[in-house]
C-alpha cells in the first residue's frame, strides 16, 4: 500500500542544510528527501519543530559581540 506524506520544500545554503542534516541524523524525523545541494523536502507537520531546533543551534553556534560601556 502506498503512503503519502505532506512535505514542504526548503531551500537554503549548504551550511544551513548541513545543520539540518545534523539535526535529522539522530532520528530521521524531519527530512523526507534530499533533492540537491540546496534543497530538502521536509515533513510539513515537523517544520515548526525543525525551525525551533535550527534557531537554537544557530544561537548556540553564533557568537555575538559583547556590548561595552566604554563610549
Amino acid at each position: 500500500m502506498v503512503r503519502a506524506t505532506k512535505g514542504v520544500l526548503v531551500q537554503c545554503d549548504a551550511s544551513i542544510k548541513a545543520i539540518i542534516l545534523k539535526i535529522d541524523a539522530g532520528n530521521s524525523d524531519f527530512i523526507i528527501e534530499e533533492l540537491d545541494d540546496e534543497t530538502l523536502l521536509v515533513k510539513e507537520n515537523k517544520l515548526k519543530e525543525l525551525q525551533m531546533l535550527l534557531k537554537k543551534q544557530l544561537d548556540d553556534t553564533l557568537k555575538y559581540p559583547e556590548e561595552s560601556d566604554s563610549d
